[in-house]
């Protein structure tokens, strides 16, 4: 049972990232901060690969490398987020 009714949110995506980088190292995100690109945002390809790894530990959910090589944004990667644990739901729906 998920607390994600709602699916992953910004804010989560944040406590993530947070998590990862430290506090002391966490960079501008913040909601208003969703559009804007992860480098500006003080993020570089390795915190994004470590917050996907923590979410595909999290959620269950694989995030396909390519995609995320592709994810520029923090509104972007929830968006990912989304679309994988909406097919994930439904491929557990099915039996295996």
């Amino acid at each position: 049972m998920s607390g994600l009714t709602s699916g992953f949110t910004i804010d989560e995506l944040i406590r993530i990232m947070r998590e990862c980088a430290g506090e002391d190292e966490a960079g501008d995100l913040t909601p208003d901060a969703a559009d804007q690109d992860f480098d500006l945002l003080g993020y570089d390809s390795l915190a994004l690969m470590a917050a996907a790894a923590r979410v595909e530990r999290e959620l269950g959910v694989r995030l396909p490398e390519e995609e995320l090589a592709d994810t520029r944004t923090p509104a972007a990667f929830v968006a990912l987020v989304n679309e994988e644990l909406s097919r994930g739901t439904r491929a557990a729906e099915s039996p295996r």
